[in-house]
């Protein structure tokens, strides 16, 4: 359980030498009762799961105990969060050493900022070939009413300058991770990495196109259509600390399912825009809904089984 700094749960107890003396009485009964509480939280409380390091992967999942969630001291009663909740969105697949590293340090830092979040990974497990853009609408789709901003981010990339704005981006999307900040990608018409949006504004996009599977080129289709919708793109001003913006920590094994390209890709198939695709033909399974912790940090990860029809996107499948 989190309390304020300046508040702590204290128990006090009447020093009585003579306490088991004597007829035992409702007083003595109580506190031997509130003594085998505390007992059984704190054993609890260590055999959760706030250290993930220790838990065996296994299927795909995320590792995981069945315990509950620590209850976190609410900031929605302070004006000074603001209005906003954010869904921080990561899609994901076996890159559990980067999880262990994003979700409790992300946490802390939108946490300093006095921004309201939830963090949401969108694990894949099916056979099909990486699909991140797919992920990402489904954290849209599944991050519920509570939430009224997205931010679709990567879970090797960590923000390391606090001005960086992670608050609501009512003008239209905002781009954190920018092409004069981003350690590896400085193209003009990027918007990988960290992208900011209102729920609004992603619906106005119809989400991302479900057609790229594998590694890279969604974000420069989505590109397209954020010009599409008329949304305005902004990005940081005033920033100084360059390519040291961000801590990068990519695991650099090679994944030969998800990162080599395939006959059909080569062929430039998957690079057309997909004016009809997205949040309308989206399909999905969601295998199981897990509310954990790490290090601390509460997280929800669904798992999730993507769908593909071999015969419009075969490369979905690696030959």
């Amino acid at each position: 359980m989190m309390y304020s700094s300046r508040r702590k749960p204290v128990l006090y107890f009447k020093e009585d030498r003579r306490f088991w003396s004597g007829k035992c009485t409702v007083y003595k009964l109580f506190g031997l009762c509130m003594v085998l509480v505390l007992v059984s939280l704190l054993w609890l409380q260590l055999s959760c799961t706030g250290d993930m390091s220790r838990v065996a992967v296994d299927d795909g999942r995320i590792p995981h105990q069945p315990c509950p969630l620590e209850r976190q001291a609410s900031a929605a009663d302070d004006p000074s969060w603001g209005p906003h909740k954010l869904a921080l969105l990561i899609p994901f697949r076996e890159r559990f050493e980067e999880l262990l590293v994003f979700v409790p340090f992300m946490h802390t830092f939108l946490n300093n900022k006095k921004i309201l979040h939830k963090i949401f990974v969108i694990n894949q497990m099916d056979h099909y070939r990486f699909n991140r853009a797919s992920l990402i609408n489904v954290g849209y789709t599944e991050s519920g009413n509570d939430t009224d901003y997205i931010a679709m981010h990567d879970v090797d990339l960590l923000p390391l300058n606090e001005a960086l704005d992670y608050g609501f981006p009512e003008e239209g999307p905002f781009h954190v991770a920018s092409p004069e900040l981003h350690p590896l990608y400085h193209y003009k018409t990027y918007v990988g990495g960290i992208l900011l949006l209102t729920k609004q504004h992603y619906h106005m996009c119809n989400g991302m196109s479900n057609r790229f599977w594998g590694w890279g080129r969604e974000d420069d289709e989505f590109y397209r259509r954020l010009r599409t919708a008329g949304l305005q793109l902004f990005r940081p001003s005033e920033i100084k600390t360059g390519y040291k913006t961000f801590r990068h920590i990519h695991d650099p094994a090679w994944r030969k399912r998800d990162q080599k390209r395939v006959a059909a890709q080569k062929q430039k198939e998957q690079f057309k825009v997909d004016p009809e695709g997205g949040l309308t033909n989206l399909q999905y399974k969601v295998e199981s809904r897990q509310e954990l912790t790490i290090s601390g940090a509460p997280v929800t990860v669904l798992n999730i089984k993507l769908e593909c029809d071999t015969d419009k996107t075969p490369w979905c499948l690696l030959n």
